[in-house]
Parts: structure tokens; sequence; C-alpha cells
């Protein structure tokens, strides 16, 4: 198999050494509106570069030629990118893996899905969290019903230091960028939908934030079809690590996912643990696990060895939420999920 890649930063470059491993990846080629930045990644992991992004996709006039065309194409370039490389590719029939999102709104969104539907292609989403061994371990035990009738679910995403500002309104600001997540794995863990929510943000962090109409820490109280009630929480300045945790309690029984001894938490407890010695400074490092897990699913989709783990519609029904959220946040008002377009 022959895949192409486009976007060579720092999930690009982690994922090109990730597919490289792959027995099954014959070959891998690169490609980046940066050409050099591209052979330099082509270099360092084995692989191929193109010498643009079109003519990666002029190659893929031929696919499962050596040398020339590829099979399938995994897009991990700038978010502003995605929805038109997506189309790209469904009009050239090719599979895709593509990391979140697929465009920071809606309408660009559907138009990608639109594309790819027509053309019958697969398009895979990156949540790797649905690859993370505890998140698969919850949703088993949930469906299983071991913890009882679900009545609360607590999730949280806290990064150790905010990105760059020049980020920041490329972002899609903390709800469609960092919550998202959140509001998938809530989904992907409890099979149920969000029918309601209410969020609020403070930008009271660097000023930064404040600059780019966005907030460094949110919260939002989510309410599910089956009356379980949800909170979801994230900030981008907690200082003591990269903490990415959800708690499950039901009436007979509680579980928690990312308590770990890397968990950037300290107990007031006289008796309770101390801070970890190495807590999780960033998010490849925690799910590292899960991200080669992902590409490892796409790679056998691709091969027809098994479905769609998570299809572009999965990425629609989280970006209405946060497209609620920040609603909510401008509205200071709950949000019915009935009023967000996409349905």
């Amino acid at each position: 198999m022959r895949i192409g890649l486009i976007g060579t930063g720092r999930i690009g470059t982690f994922h090109s050494a990730a597919l490289v491993r792959r027995p099954e990846v014959e070959s891998l080629v690169v490609a980046d509106v940066d050409a050099v930045r591209a052979a330099d990644l082509a270099a360092r992991v084995g692989a191929e570069a193109a010498p643009s992004v079109d003519a990666l996709f002029a190659a893929a006039d031929s696919p499962g030629t050596p040398g020339s065309g590829v099979d399938a194409l995994v897009i991990t370039a700038a978010t502003s990118a995605h929805a038109e490389l997506i189309g790209r590719a469904a009009r050239a029939g090719l599979p895709v893996f593509c990391e979140k999102p697929i465009a920071l709104d809606l309408p660009g969104t559907l138009a990608a899905l639109a594309e790819v539907e027509a053309a019958g292609t697969v398009l895979q989403l990156g949540f790797q969290r649905r690859f993370d061994a505890g998140y698969a371990a919850a949703r088993e035990s949930v469906r299983a019903g071991r913890l009882g009738r679900l009545h609360t679910v607590r999730a949280m995403t806290s990064d150790p230091a905010p990105p760059p500002a020049a980020y920041l309104p490329l972002s899609g600001g903390l709800y469609r960028d960092c919550l998202v997540h959140d509001f998938d794995i809530l989904r992907w863990v409890t099979g149920r939908e969000v029918v309601e929510v209410y969020a609020t943000g403070s930008d009271a962090g660097p000023a930064m934030f404040r600059e780019a109409g966005d907030v460094d820490t949110a919260a939002v109280l989510l309410t599910l079809d089956d009356g379980t009630l949800a909170t979801a929480t994230a900030t981008r300045c907690n200082g003591a690590g990269y903490d990415v945790r959800m708690e499950l309690a039901g009436e007979d029984d509680q579980l928690a996912v990312g308590v770990t001894d890397r968990t950037p938490l300290t107990s007031a407890e006289p008796d309770g643990p101390a801070a970890p010695d190495k807590p999780w400074p960033g998010f490849l490092e925690r799910f590292a696990p899960a991200y080669e897990a992902e590409l490892a699913a796409f790679v056998d989709v691709v091969r027809g060895e098994r479905d769609n783990p998570c299809d572009g519609r999965e990425a629609l029904h989280a970006l209405r939420i946060a497209e609620a959220c920040e609603r909510s946040r401008a509205e200071r008002r709950p949000v019915r999920m009935a009023e967000i377009d996409g349905g």
C-alpha cells in the first residue's frame, strides 16, 4: 500500500513515523506547502517527498503504481486547508484520514461531507481518544451496565501552556479546538446524544485570548437525551501538566479514565498520593498509543478489513455541540441542540 500525507508539522511528523512502521505500508509520500520541510521529514523517516501538494494529487491519477500514485491520503495540514483537501481527495476517489476538524464552521463541514458522500469514498476523522485503552474500557463498562444507571459524567481537558498567539485566531476557539474532543468522547462512551448545553468561559488569563476573542478557560453543562448530566471543562493554563480525564458515576459504581501515576494532580490529604515525578507534558505523549491505533485502523479500513470507526458525521455531531456552546456563551443562556443547523 502506498499512502500520501499532506502536512509535515508536529502531528504530521508523528503520523509519518507511525505509518512507515506499518508493515502494510510499502511506501509513504509526504507533501507540504513548504517543500523543504517535506523533504526534511521524508529524509528523517525514510519516506518520499512530493515537490508540492498539487504534485501529490496529480500522481493520484494512477493509484497503486509504484513510484507514482497513492492508495489513500492522510491529512495533517493546517485546519483551514482540511475541507478543500478532503474535497479534492473525494474527487480523486481516495480514502482519507483527516485530523479534526473537517472545517471550523458548519457550512464548510457540510460541504466537505457532501463531496465525500457523493463520491462514495471513505473519510475517517482523527478523534484519537476513541482508541485510548481507558476510554474504550469505560465505554464497555457503561454499555454493559456495570455502573448501573449513569447519572453524572465529568470530562476535562487541561493544557499545560497556551498555544502560540498566532494560532488562536485560526483555531476556532476553545470549544471547537479543544473541548470538541470531550464532546465526541462523551457521545462515544455513553452512547447518548446531547440535547442542551449551557456554556461559560473566562478570558482572565493571558491578554492574547482577549485579543483573539477567545477564552482560556471554559465550563459546559450538558444534558443528555436520557437525563444524564455531564460537565466538560477546559483550560489552556494548567501549569501542573497535561491533564485529560473522564469520571462516570452511576447508581451502582463509579469509574475514572486518565488517573495514572503521571496524572498531574496532587492530593491535599495527608496520606494521599504526592505529585507525579513525570507528569504528562502534552497530548502526543499522553495519547501516543491511541494515535498509532487510529492509523492502524485506517490502514485496515483502506484494505477492506474493517468498517470505518469514526466517519465524518461524527465530527459534525461534535462540532454542532461546540457551536451550541459558543452561542450559549455569547447569549448567556441554555441552548437546545435543535437550534443548531446540520442536525
